[in-house]
């Protein structure tokens, strides 16, 4: 998998928030954007992901076979971690996982109960989500993201409300089921993104 960026550009009202972006993320490696407060980071995530579209520019997705994918269908191939996406409040942990399985699949060799347990919540599986602390719901967050099969893993802030402990097991999960994929870490703590070899600044793009 490939991502493009031609000219890219966002504006929000009259503000431009980054400008001119010309960049290319390839698959099996690990970016991290990172800026200023503003500077557009969870902006470009969040254009990455299909969610929103560039003011001017292009972004082209490409798959293994140097053919382009649509922008309805870059959900299947993309997982996404972040303070904004919600969970069902109404749910427990495995009824989220469940949910999550009908449209994209996990990893195959693991039972909801299983990816529970490397998560810590093993004991709350059967507890509503609405009861969970929020550092809870964060590893649960990255779970999702983190086992999902999907060759493209985007991270926004993905430390934030974890514990010692949290971000530990954040690690050991990039570890051992991450580090295959085309993986994007939108932050500013450098202990979010210590695995990722190359970092973009969107500073840099502000008009």
């Amino acid at each position: 998998m490939q991502i493009h960026l031609t000219a890219a550009s966002k504006r929000f009202n009259k503000e431009w928030i980054f400008s001119n972006l010309d960049f290319s993320f390839v698959g099996g490696q690990h970016y991290a954007l990172i800026g200023n407060n503003g500077s557009g980071k969870s902006t470009l995530l969040q254009i990455i992901a299909g969610y929103i579209g560039l003011t001017k520019g292009q972004i082209n997705w490409m798959n293994d076979a140097d053919q382009s994918i649509d922008s309805s269908n870059i959900y299947q191939h993309i997982s996404i971690a972040a303070p904004y996406l919600e969970l069902v409040e109404e749910f427990t942990a495995l009824e989220q996982i469940a949910f999550h399985q009908q449209f994209k699949p996990l990893q195959p060799d693991l039972k909801p109960i299983d990816i529970l347990e490397k998560i810590g919540l093993s004991k709350a599986a059967d507890k509503q989500i609405r009861n969970f602390s929020s550092g809870m719901k964060q590893r649960l967050k990255l779970a999702l993201a983190i086992f999902d099969q999907a060759p493209i893993l985007l991270l926004d802030e993905p430390c934030s409300n974890l514990d010692q402990e949290g971000i530990q097991t954040y690690h050991r999960l990039m570890q051992a089921y991450g580090m295959h994929k085309l993986i994007i870490v939108a932050s500013n703590d450098p202990q979010e993104y210590q695995f990722c070899k190359q970092q973009l600044t969107l500073s840099d793009f502000k008009k």
